[in-house]
């Protein structure tokens, strides 16, 4: 099982950054992706950012160029840097991950992001 800790949401004005957290515990072996998305009030999940082990990155059109994913896979844990944040940012934040070990994805409880204008 696995078990993943968001940290860093909070409140920012428009064009400010947060960098968020992700921390995987637990008895598990082969990760393969680790990525983030996001749900904003009144609408569905969308993907932000993945990353591979190999660190092969995907971004959301949305964020390109704006935020950046990164990873330690020493330490299992990944972040997110969030810069010149939008209010249409708002959301809701879920680190996820998926292992190959078993074919499962893996949710962390989410953290909040808000940009106010």
């Amino acid at each position: 099982q696995v078990q993943l800790d968001e940290s860093g949401g909070g409140l920012v004005q428009a064009g400010g950054s947060l960098r968020l957290s992700c921390a995987a515990s637990g008895r598990f072996f082969g990760i393969n992706v680790m990525g983030w998305h996001r749900q904003a009030p009144g609408k569905q999940r969308e993907l932000v950012a993945t990353i591979t082990t190999g660190g092969t990155t995907n971004y959301a059109d949305s964020v390109k160029g704006r935020f950046t994913i990164s990873r330690d896979n020493a330490k299992n844990t990944w972040d997110l840097q969030l810069n010149s944040l939008k209010p249409e940012d708002t959301a809701v934040y879920y680190c996820y991950t998926h292992l190959w070990s078993d074919g499962m994805e893996y949710w962390g409880k989410g953290t909040s992001v808000t940009v106010s204008s």
